[in-house]
C-alpha cells in the first residue's frame, strides 16, 4: 500500500487537563484505563454474561465506536482519496492504544458496492489480555477490534461490511488478520454479525415495513429504556423533534412487550379535527347523531388487550385530555352520545414534539395528564446527533424503495454518502427517507445514487456536483458523469479564457454559496461539502485578503 497520511490530524484532537481531571477528544471526554483494569473488566463481563453474550456486547460497543469514527473521518479528511480518508479508522484504532494496523489490500468501487480489504493488526491489546489470562484460544478473541472495523467500514462505505478475524494472535498467529467484504458475499453470518448489522434478530423490523436501526449511543439509550420496560405495562412518553421516528420506537416497544400478539393501534391527534377527536378515540353510540345507525368502536376499544399510541398528544382539546386521563387511570369510558360504561385494558404510549412542561405553563396541557404520561419519558435524539445511524437507514430505505417501485439501483456514490453523512436533517429520519426514495426514482437503472438525485432544488445546483473544495483549498472531486462533463468543460474553458486564478475561483464560489444560503454559513458549508469551521476560515481569509 502507498504511504498513508501522518497521524497529526488525529493526535491534535487530543487535549489533556490534569488540573481538571479531564482528557478530551475534540469535545468528547475520554479516560485512560490500564491494561490490568481492562483484564479485570473483560474477565468479569465474560464470567457474568457468558462467552457468547460477552462477545456480542464487546462487538456491539466496537461497532458503534467504529461507526462514530467513520462519521468523523468524513469531516477530518474531506478532500482526500478514499484510501487516505479510510485510513482514519485504522489510525484512530492505533491512537487509542488497541494496536497498529497495516493495510495489506483495499479494493473498492463504491458505485457498484464492491469492497474487499485485508488488514493486519499488530500487537492487539485484546489478544494480549486473552493470552495472559486464558492462553491460546481455538477461536478469534478480538471482539472489540472486529466490531470497530465492521462499524467503521459499514458506515464509511454506506453498506453493511463484515470484518472477520481469519487469523488472531490470541490463537497463536503472529498478528491478527482481518478480512472485510459486504455481508452478502459471506456464505453465512453468525448471531452477532446478524444482530448488529442487519438489526433484525431483536424484533426491530416488523411485518408492516416499519424499521428502526441504529448503532449510535443515542439509539442504544432509547432502546435500553424500552427493553427495561418490556415486561411491564408502564406508560411511555416519547419526546423529540418531528420525524425522529417516535412512532417506530413505539411499535418497537409494543413488539418487545408482553402484548406483542395483541393489536397496536396508532392515532395522530394532530391529524383529526377537534370536533371529531373524541369520536375517534372513544367511538360513537348508535343514535348519537344523524347517520349513526350502529355503534362504532373508537381507538381505545380497538386497542383492547394491546397498545394504544397517541402521537402529537399535545394537540388534544382540554375536554379530550380529561377523558383520556380517565380512560387510562380507570380503564373505562363512554362512547360519544352513549351512557354505557365500557371497560378496556390498554397500554398507552404517547409522543410529543413540543415541550409539554411549557404547554402546561401556557395553560394548554393538563398537568395531571402529563404526570400520568411521564412515568418514563424517553428523549429521541435528532438524526444530526446520531449520524452513525445514517448508513444503515440509507441502505434500508434504498432496498425498501427499489423493491416498492420496481427499480434496480445498486448503491450510493462516494460523494452522495459524504453528503448524506454531513447533512443536518431538519426533518430527521423522515427527511432522509424521502430523499432516498426520490433518488431511487431519479437514479439511472442499474446505476448508483448520486448528489444530483438527492438534492433536487437545493443550492447545490449553483456548483457542479463533481467539484468540492479540499481542506487545503484545492478544487477536487470524483469522476464526473457523462451528462455533467460538458458543463464542467464549459466552466473550465470560461475560467481559462478570463484568466481566473484558483484563489479567485474559490472566493467567488464561497461568496455565491453564502449569498444563496441567505448568509447561513452552516447551510452554505453543507452545500460545499465542508464543515462550518472550514467555511468560516475561508470567509475570514477572503475578508483579510480584501483589506
Amino acid at each position: 500500500m502507498k504511504h498513508l497520511p501522518a497521524y497529526t490530524d488525529l493526535t491534535s484532537r487530543l487535549r489533556f487537563s490534569p488540573e481538571q481531571g479531564r482528557i478530551w477528544r475534540d469535545s468528547e471526554r475520554c479516560v485512560l484505563l490500564s491494561n490490568s483494569a481492562l483484564v479485570m473488566l473483560r474477565n468479569e463481563i465474560v464470567v457474568q454474561l457468558g462467552l457468547v453474550s460477552a462477545r456480542r456486547l464487546f462487538w456491539e460497543i466496537g461497532f458503534a465506536e467504529g461507526a462514530r469514527c467513520a462519521v468523523e473521518a468524513k469531516h477530518l479528511r474531506p478532500g482526500s482519496s478514499f484510501l487516505d480518508a479510510f485510513a482514519v479508522g485504522p489510525q484512530a484504532h492505533a491512537v487509542t492504544g488497541f494496536g497498529w494496523t497495516e493495510i495489506e489490500t483495499l479494493d473498492t468501487d463504491t458505485e457498484n458496492g464492491h469492497f474487499d480489504g485485508r488488514f493486519l493488526v499488530h500487537d492487539s491489546i485484546e489478544a494480549g489480555i486473552h493470552l495472559a489470562t486464558d492462553g491460546i484460544s481455538t477461536d478469534p478473541v478480538c471482539w472489540l477490534q472486529t466490531g470497530f472495523a465492521s462499524g467503521f467500514a459499514s458506515t464509511f462505505a454506506g453498506q453493511p461490511i463484515i470484518m472477520r478475524e481469519i487469523e488472531c494472535k490470541g490463537m497463536g498467529h503472529r498478528a491478527c488478520l482481518l478480512h472485510g467484504k459486504p455481508e452478502a458475499e459471506w456464505p453465512s453470518l453468525d448471531d452477532v454479525e446478524t444482530a448488529v448489522v442487519q438489526i433484525d434478530s431483536s424484533g426491530l423490523k416488523s411485518q408492516d415495513d416499519q424499521f428502526v436501526a441504529g448503532v449510535s449511543a443515542g439509539f442504544h439509550a432509547v432502546r435500553n429504556l424500552i427493553e427495561r420496560t418490556a415486561g411491564t405495562d408502564a406508560t411511555l412518553l416519547f419526546l423529540g423533534e418531528t420525524g425522529v421516528g417516535k412512532e417506530v420506537f413505539a411499535r418497537m416497544a409494543h413488539r418487545l412487550s408482553l402484548r406483542r400478539d395483541a393489536p397496536f393501534v396508532a392515532l395522530n391527534c394532530a391529524a383529526i379535527p377537534e370536533g371529531l377527536i373524541e369520536a375517534e378515540l372513544f367511538g360513537v353510540a348508535k343514535g348519537a347523531f344523524t347517520g349513526a345507525m350502529t355503534d362504532r368502536q373508537g381507538r381505545f376499544e380497538l386497542a383492547h388487550g394491546g397498545t394504544l399510541f397517541l402521537d402529537e398528544i399535545s394537540m388534544l382539546s382540554p375536554l379530550a385530555q380529561s377523558k383520556v386521563l380517565r380512560a387510562i387511570q380507570e380503564g373505562e369510558f363512554e362512547r360519544v352520545g352513549g351512557t354505557k360504561t365500557i371497560q378496556v385494558n390498554v397500554r398507552l404510549i404517547a409522543a410529543s414534539n413540543i415541550d409539554l412542561e411549557a404547554a402546561i405553563a401556557a395553560g394548554t396541557f393538563r398537568p395531571d395528564l402529563y404526570f400520568r404520561l411521564s412515568t418514563l419519558p424517553i428523549w429521541v435524539p435528532p438524526l444530526r446527533e446520531r449520524r452513525e445511524d445514517i448508513p444503515g437507514l440509507m441502505e434500508h430505505f434504498r432496498a425498501k424503495y427499489t423493491k416498492r417501485h420496481g427499480r434496480t439501483v445498486e448503491g450510493f456514490t462516494a460523494r452522495s454518502i459524504n453528503a448524506l453523512l454531513m447533512h443536518d436533517y431538519p426533518g430527521n429520519v423522515r427527511e432522509l427517507e424521502r430523499m432516498v426514495e426520490r433518488a431511487v426514482l431519479l437514479a439511472d437503472e442499474t446505476g448508483a445514487i448520486d448528489l444530483r438525485h438527492l438534492f433536487i432544488g437545493s443550492n447545490r445546483a449553483l456548483i457542479p456536483s463533481s467539484l468540492t473544495l479540499a481542506q487545503d483549498g484545492r478544487v477536487v472531486g470524483a469522476e464526473p458523469s457523462s451528462e455533467e462533463s460538458s458543463g464542467i468543460d464549459q466552466l473550465v474553458g470560461l475560467l481559462r479564457q478570463n484568466g481566473e486564478t484558483l484563489s479567485t475561483i474559490e472566493d467567488a464560489i464561497v461568496r455565491a454559496s453564502v449569498e444563496a444560503a441567505g448568509g447561513n454559513v452552516a447551510l452554505a458549508a453543507r452545500e460545499l461539502g465542508l464543515t462550518r469551521r472550514q467555511l468560516a476560515y475561508r470567509i475570514e481569509k477572503i475578508r483579510n485578503d480584501r483589506y
